[in-house]
Order: C-alpha cells, then structure tokens, then sequence
C-alpha cells in the first residue's frame, strides 16, 4: 500500500473522475429512502470503477505491480472483516431464530413498569447490549419492546427511540465488538482489546447526559400490562453459551496466539455447526421440529446488502487512498488542525457520512497518533451518529420500524440534548484517560 500511496494523481483526470464517482455513489447512499435502491448497489460499482482507473493510471506510469500489491492488501482487510462479521450475524440470526429476543421482549412489557421506568430500562439494555451486538440488531430489537409498550402514547415512543440510538451507538464504542469501526480499529492493531473498556465512562457518560436531560419529557403514568406468553426453543441457552464462547475465542486468537480475530471467529461458527447437528439428531429421534437448528438457512439469512456495502465502501475508500487523497486530507486534518480537533471533527462529520467509510479513511492515513487520540477518534466516530438519526444505521433503522411516530424532526429537537452529551463524553475522556495522551 505504501508504494501505491507515492503517486499523487490527486490533480489528474483519472484521479479527479475517480472521486466524482465515489461522491455520485455516496450521494445515491444517502438518498437510499427515496430512491429505494439498497446502499450496496452504487458502491459495489464505484468501487469496481475506481480501481479500473487505478489500474489504469498505474500501468500508464509502469507501476502496475505496485496497484496489485494495493489491491491486495485491501482484499485481505475486507477479508477478515467480512469472516468476522459473517459469524457474528449468524450468531444473532440464530438468537433471533430461538425465540431469545422474544423472550426478552414479553418479559418487559409483562411487567407493568411506569414509562419513565421502562425509558431508563430499554436504555440501560440497549447500551450493554450493543457492546456485543451491532448497533442496528440492538436497536431493533430494543425498538420493537417500545414499541410494543408505547402503542397508546406517542410521545414516549418518539423519546425512548431517541435514548436508543444515543445508548447503542454509545454502547458499541467501548467495546471491540460493539461497532464496525471499532473492530476495523481493533484488527488494525491500533487498540489492544482491554484498551478499548477504558471509554467505558465516556460512553455511558454519552448516554446518560442527554437521558436526563429528557426524563422529564417522558410521561410519569405506566402502560396497560400486557401479558405475553413466549417460550424459548431447545437450545435456545446454548446458542447463547457459545456465542460468549466463540467472542473468548477470537480475543484469545488474537491476544495468546498473535492470530486474526476472525479466525476464532471462524472456530466459533464451528462451535455452531456441531451444536445445530446435535439438536437436529434430537430432533428427530424425538419428533420435535422445534428443537431442528438449520444453521446453513440461518448463514443464508446474513444480511449482504451490509456486507457488500462494506466492500464497496472499503474499496472505493480504499481507492482513494492509492489515488493520494487521504495523504492531502491526512495533511489538512492531522498536520495543519491537530489531532484533537480532526478526531472532533470526525465524530461531527458521522452524523452525516457513515462512520465505516470515516474510519477506514483514518486507519489509511494512519496519522501518527498517541493510543489516547487513537481512542478518541474511536469514541467520537461512535457517538457522533447520534446528532442525527441519519446518522447511523440505528437511526434509520428506527424511523423506519417506527414509521412516523419516531422522525428525523423528533430525534432534531433533542439534538442539542445529544451535543451535550457529546462534548461531555470527550471532555470525559480526555480527564479520565488524559495518561494516553
């Protein structure tokens, strides 16, 4: 990569044609809603693109062996991102598919909790789930309990999601699995994986400032009870005990045996295959199709719209890198503002422009950071999201689960609640972890 990266076509036509592309991809992104066309369909043709002007530029100034190395080197980071994410979803497809969110869904609306009692609850879930799951399956499941509970008062509907998108968005900041960014920042090497859970208070700082802030805004009276009756299916705990088992497995790789994370992922999914023949083999001895666990159905279940987006993004971020633009926006972000307002900035600029392709850029440019900013950049690219709900995939996800009755206008009149807890959360940090620095 860093050969690649010693050409500046930045001012060349084939530079200049490469990032009118990708801002033509990225604006289709945005307007995903009103087009109706899925994200992954503009990248995935951006990305294709940009590299055959790559191609080009380079075997025009016989460096063509150097863009190869550059492309390999971004199938190999998409490859371990890809592994590690297609286990990880599996895993939640298969929670999902054994009726564990359910569960969980019917025992909260069973308990006849105030609404300011459930707003604080749902939050609470929804930061320390999204420390394991994705932000956007934690949101979803977190927004279709409120959902559930807030069928007759709106208001609290339209607030609790706002608290969703700010504690899981917040949640996955501390942890290595808790957000794309920060596993792309986690396989990078920049972060050991314990150095991660010392954003722990700064993001639960992020949640809790703007949470009080509206408390009083959400209705003191309680929901009728609803009385809900699910049942897990067999292997339900199980599934359960080896995704935990399949997340030590990856540290492990990685901190005890200096491998890639997605390989003990890859072990994991295997944990997962043994485990689904075994319930199949009951199954049938005994007759019960509930406790059948078709694992492969469940891998086909995966999401690719977000996995082809990812590679799509990478590589046409990755694209520009070779091209020399993140080089020019490494020198005005990290040269001439300094590092602390440039990561500010980032987290800003997330509310905006997804996240993913932010932080590929920066672990491109790979500004010469202290581990302090280093976990700054991370917590803001996490958080800032959370300003807008179109910010992070939470937020959309949300609006249109909600469908009106949680907006972008709604999440609007407590963005300045959120700000707040932004400024907090990296002030927070800055104190707390000032050593890093």
């Amino acid at each position: 990569m860093a050969e690649a990266a010693m050409l500046n076509l930045t001012t060349s036509g084939f530079g200049l044609a490469a990032l009118a592309i990708f801002i033509i991809a990225y604006v289709l992104v945005i307007l995903e809603e009103t087009t109706h066309m899925r994200k992954s369909k503009p990248v995935l043709l951006a990305a294709g693109l940009i590299w055959a002007l790559i191609g080009m530029a380079y075997t025009s100034k016989g460096q063509g062996p150097a863009a190869e190395l550059a492309a390999q080197h971004t199938i190999f980071e998409y490859g371990e991102l890809f592994l590690f994410l297609l286990v990880a979803i599996t895993y939640v497809n298969t929670l999902e598919e054994r009726r564990v969110f359910d569960g969980l869904r019917a025992w909260l609306t069973a308990r006849g909790l105030s609404y300011r009692a459930l707003f604080w609850i749902t939050g609470i879930l929804a930061f320390f789930l999204s420390a394991v799951l994705d932000n956007l399956t934690t949101a979803l499941i977190m927004g279709a309990v409120v959902l559930a509970i807030g069928r007759e008062a709106p208001r609290f509907v339209a607030i609790a999601c706002v608290s969703l998108v700010v504690a899981a968005n917040a949640g996955g900041a501390f942890s290595p699995f808790g957000d794309i960014t920060t596993l792309m920042v986690w396989q990078k090497g920049k972060l050991s994986f314990f150095e991660f859970f010392v954003l722990f208070v700064p993001s639960l700082v992020n949640w809790l400032v703007p949470a009080a802030l509206m408390h009083f805004a959400v209705p003191a009276d309680a929901p009728a009870r609803v009385a809900e009756r699910v049942t897990l299916k067999p292997g339900a705990v199980g599934v359960i005990v080896l995704f935990a088992l399949t997340i030590a497995t990856a540290v492990s790789f990685r901190n005890f045996l200096g491998l890639q994370p997605a390989l003990g992922m890859m072990l994991g999914l295997g944990y997962l295959q043994i485990f689904a023949y075994v319930l199949q083999r009951r199954g049938a001895r005994r007759g019960n199709d509930d406790m059948v666990l078709n694992s492969f159905s469940l891998i086909a279940k995966v999401e690719w719209d977000t996995l082809l987006f990812f590679f799509g993004i990478i590589f046409a971020v990755g694209g520009l890198g070779v091209l020399g633009y993140l080089a020019l926006a490494s020198h005005w972000l990290y040269d001439v503002l300094g590092a602390t307002p440039a990561n500010i900035a980032i987290g800003v600029l997330s509310a905006i422009v997804d996240n993913i392709p932010l932080m590929f850029a920066v672990l491109t440019m790979d500004p010469a950071m202290s581990d302090g900013q280093w976990l700054l950049v991370t917590l803001t690219a996490g958080v800032g999201g959370s300003l807008l709900s179109i910010g992070s995939a939470a937020g959309v996800a949300l609006m249109g689960q909600a469908q009106g009755r949680y907006t972008f206008m709604s999440h609007l009149r407590w963005s300045w609640a959120v700000a707040a807890g932004y400024a907090v959360s990296i002030a927070v940090h800055m104190v707390l972890n000032r050593g890093l620095f």
